[in-house]
């Protein structure tokens, strides 16, 4: 994935937005829907890729508030 986050979640939620508009024929079906499934996947890793900075980095922000 190379887009941003905002990126490819808007391309998400417009692939959804054919999808609910009726506006996928049937031969687009599955290259949309496999698309759809790359753009989950990879956001899905950047958010568990986050939170493991996340959770590395509370403990070190929590002693520099408390003035360890």
């Amino acid at each position: 994935m190379s887009g941003n986050w905002n990126d490819e979640a808007e391309e998400l939620n417009a692939i959804v937005a054919s999808f609910d508009q009726g506006e996928v024929s049937v031969d687009d079906l599955f290259v949309k829907l496999e698309r759809a499934t790359q753009i989950i996947e990879g956001l899905e890793a950047r958010l568990v890729a986050t939170m493991a900075k996340v959770e590395e980095l509370a403990p070190r922000i929590a002693r520099v508030a408390n003035g360890e």
